[in-house]
């Protein structure tokens, strides 16, 4: 397992955070992921590929910045 960062736009709440990590969550129920909001920083520890974890971040109405 590895650990990729993300940087999210749009974060503003607990909520917006609870999204995020549902989405993570849905690719990989194992991950463990740590949101620093204020940053829009994401660190997800998983052994998924990075284009899925950002795709469901995406789908969820969030930016995932490149």
């Amino acid at each position: 397992m590895t650990t990729q960062t993300f940087d999210v736009q749009g974060m503003t709440c607990g909520h917006c955070e609870r999204a995020v990590t549902q989405a993570v969550k849905s690719v990989d129920p194992q991950a463990d992921v740590k949101i620093d909001r204020a940053s829009g920083r994401v660190d997800v520890t998983t052994a998924q590929p990075r284009e899925a974890l950002a795709k469901a971040i995406t789908e969820e109405g969030y930016t995932v910045a490149a």
